[in-house]
């Protein structure tokens, strides 16, 4: 059982047009509405691939509503806590060549006693034995930069296992509690070791000073490059080569989720979450891809990676 935490969900309409144009009156293509924030999607990938997982969000006001009833829609176990400030919405503009432009509101306030109500659901939901807890996406205004790694002490004392996915200073006070996997990108994992990371090495080695912090593992998305995890095993490196990219939106959840499902460990578990990622690329909007998505035939594996290979993504 894996127990994914979204403290700041959202609606997710995605949009797609032939050209975005700025200041110009646009016709679309097509419209898609989908339960959205990263913690969500993590769970929704497991759910679609038969991994027992649940979702506890933060929800509000009648697009809270929204997102609990697409939920229930796709079969997800949820705990969906009602707090007073409504539930964001964010659009993704996508053009035919892949590129995506979004629009994240910031989120509604959370109260601290909101705060505690929602813990306590995620402690209820995993004490059945969860084997993994996820903590994941931003923070709601009125949440401090401490939050995750309270809730991540809060949770290894329980005796699970927690993953972390945010970025900035949440990011890194969440490293010093010492998580079990924390999964920035590249753009994070340079922003919370303070230094440019652009080389396959400049990668490991930025990641293990996040290791010195604290975090045990560490699992860097390198979007179109794949992912390279680092922990106390040998250096790997991998990617998923995807020719028609529909949509990114949601890929690294998929990676995650993917890792997570197989052991968050070694070179069947990075597999597994490239083609995961790879198969949601493929994909339109932020659906998470299933088993007859997924591809693992396109998976490429680097056991002993070219640490000077320079990084583009």
């Amino acid at each position: 059982m894996i127990v994914t935490l979204t403290l700041n969900p959202s609606l997710d309409r995605t949009i797609e047009v032939d050209v975005l144009t700025r200041g110009a009156v646009i016709r679309t293509r097509s419209a898609r509405l989908d339960p959205g924030g990263k913690g969500v999607n993590v769970s929704r990938a497991l759910l679609a691939n038969g991994a027992d997982s649940t979702a506890v969000l933060a929800v509000g006001g009648a697009d809270g509503e929204e997102l609990r009833r697409l939920l229930l829609a796709e079969g997800l176990p949820a705990r969906a806590v009602r707090v007073a400030a409504r539930t964001r919405s964010n659009v993704t503009v996508v053009e035919p060549d892949g590129v995506v432009t979004k629009l994240n509101e910031p989120g509604g306030p959370l109260s601290p006693a909101e705060l505690d109500e929602v813990t306590a659901a995620v402690e209820e939901a995993a004490a059945g034995g969860a084997g993994w807890v996820v903590c994941c996406g931003s923070l709601p205004p009125g949440v401090p930069d401490t939050a995750y790694a309270a809730l991540c002490r809060r949770f290894a004392a329980d005796g699970a296992r927690v993953a972390v996915d945010t970025s900035g200073p949440a990011l890194r006070a969440a490293v010093a509690a010492g998580p079990d996997l924390v999964k920035p990108n590249l753009e994070e994992l340079a922003e919370a070791v303070g230094d440019p990371v652009v080389t396959v090495a400049d990668d490991v080695e930025s990641a293990g000073e996040l290791r010195g912090r604290g975090a045990r593992g560490v699992l860097v998305s390198l979007g179109a490059e794949g992912a390279v995890p680092v922990d106390d095993d040998r250096v790997l490196s991998g990617d998923a080569p995807v020719a028609r990219p529909r949509s990114t939106v949601g890929a690294g959840d998929a990676l995650l989720a993917g890792f997570l499902a197989a052991g968050a460990r070694g070179e069947r578990a990075l597999a597994e979450g490239l083609a995961w990622g790879a198969a949601a690329v493929r994909l339109p909007a932020s659906r998470m891809p299933g088993a007859r998505d997924v591809r693992r035939d396109i998976v490429r594996i680097h056991p002993s990676p070219d640490l000077a290979r320079p990084l583009l993504a």
